[in-house]
């Protein structure tokens, strides 16, 4: 069932700030953009051939989706809490050091694991655990742990993807069934295609589920809501308010999601620390409460609790020039509603 359109959207968002971020994304090989306002769609917008239907590659939107995974799994009591130990599950880590990498760590990307880096060789460890038929057990078993956990940023493909398997041995269902059964039919949303790494094997869950961009406007109007859908508790008002925490070591992430505040010039997912790395924000969020979904290509979801908002951008790379501005669609429409 579609998300209920407003009436009146020029009364909500002017038609002016609604074009100028419209105009924005189509110069920027934007596939759906999409603004939600107090339970209304105002705008809702496909470039080319892209439709209401259309599954599109999430490849990082995986991830939150991965997190709300587990915080339905937590409150539907398949999984304790946040901070349960991830080898109660991966029970293969018991009696070893990766014993002490608790869930929060995994999906806030503490978990002491390698960082994801540039690899040349096949049989790398980076390679092999993001490509190999059994990437599953090559993270379980060979994929090494680098710092203590809890302590420092880093971020990985291999923390994305041990949310599957965490799943699955929690649950006692496939990824997918959960997604389905637990996400998907409760929020109303469309599903589509996971990635698996064989024919019948284990998907991942850190990339590329092919979905519609409606599927994850509705994720984003779970969280901006503290976990409500419908008058109901989706997902717990706690666990919303703990993924949107910043962790240690990195300020602006928390748990699959991005804090708009302290402001960057350039924020990097990937935590990097120097002044020429990550996305370019030229400004200041307009809202301090502002969070988001980031995914590679730009692909993001600004959601602003304050105001119960949520604008959503799916696309492919922008082009270089000019570049990318990470704070242009969030301000034009925010900028309006305060003037």
């Amino acid at each position: 069932k579609p998300l209920p359109k407003s009436e009146d959207p020029y009364a909500v968002v002017s038609k002016d700030a609604l074009d100028a971020a419209i105009d924005y994304a189509s110069k920027n090989n934007t596939f759906s953009l999409m603004v939600w306002k107090d339970g209304e769609m105002i705008s809702e917008t496909y470039f080319g051939e892209t439709t209401e239907t259309t599954p599109l590659v999430s490849k990082s939107l995986a991830k939150p989706l991965g997190v709300v995974a587990v915080g339905r799994a937590i409150k539907l009591g398949y999984i304790d809490s946040l901070d349960q130990s991830m080898s109660d599950f991966i029970t293969e880590w018991k009696g070893t050091p990766k014993e002490a990498i608790r869930i929060r760590d995994v999906l806030g990307m503490h978990s002491g694991l390698l960082p994801q880096a540039a690899a040349f060789e096949p049989d790398n460890v980076l390679n092999r655990a993001y490509l190999h038929p059994f990437h599953d057990r090559v993270i379980i078993e060979d994929y090494p742990m680098v710092t203590e956990p809890g302590e420092t940023y880093a971020y990985s493909n291999a923390n994305g993807d041990l949310v599957a398997p965490l799943i699955e041995r929690a649950t006692g269902m496939r990824y997918g069934e959960w997604l389905t059964t637990a996400i998907f039919e409760p929020l109303g949303a469309q599903g589509g295609e996971i990635w698996m790494n064989r024919d019948g094997g284990v998907p991942h869950a850190g990339c590329c589920i092919l979905l519609p961009a409606d599927t994850f406007m509705r994720l984003a109007i779970v969280l901006v809501q503290d976990g409500e859908w419908k008058d109901e508790a989706f997902l717990s008002e706690a666990f919303v308010e703990e993924i949107k925490k910043p962790g240690p070591d990195y300020a602006n992430a928390g748990m699959g999601v991005y804090l708009g505040t302290p402001y960057k010039e350039r924020l990097s997912p990937t935590g990097a620390k120097d002044a020429f790395s990550g996305t370019l924000q030229t400004e200041p969020y307009l809202a301090d409460d502002l969070f988001s979904f980031d995914g590679n290509s730009n692909q993001i979801a600004y959601m602003v609790p304050s105001e119960n908002l949520v604008i959503f951008r799916m696309g492919t790379w922008p082009p270089k020039e000019p570049e990318w501005d990470n704070s242009y669609l969030a301000n034009v429409i925010l900028k309006d509603l305060q003037d």
